[in-house]
């Protein structure tokens, strides 16, 4: 098989990881939400550290993961 041409690998990409961000972002408003809204209640300095912990958490898992699933379907195409 020939490889995909690079446009359609760049929105296969961006479909995919869009789909990782909203799935994170409801998976995280579900079970972090209260949380969040106690910690920016009673300390915003601990809120505001917990926020940065989690976004690049989320930029290093969703990365991560988007690589792996992108590699295994370029390998699957082989």
């Amino acid at each position: 098989m020939e490889p995909l041409p690079s446009w359609k690998t760049f929105f296969l990409e961006l479909l995919l990881y869009a789909t990782l961000l909203v799935a994170y972002f409801a998976f995280v408003l579900h079970y972090l939400g209260g949380w969040f809204k106690e910690l920016f209640d009673h300390d915003r300095r601990l809120f505001a550290l917990m926020a940065l912990v989690v976004m690049i958490g989320q930029t290093l898992g969703l990365g991560a993961v988007s690589s792996f699933l992108i590699w295994l379907l370029r390998v699957k195409k082989r």
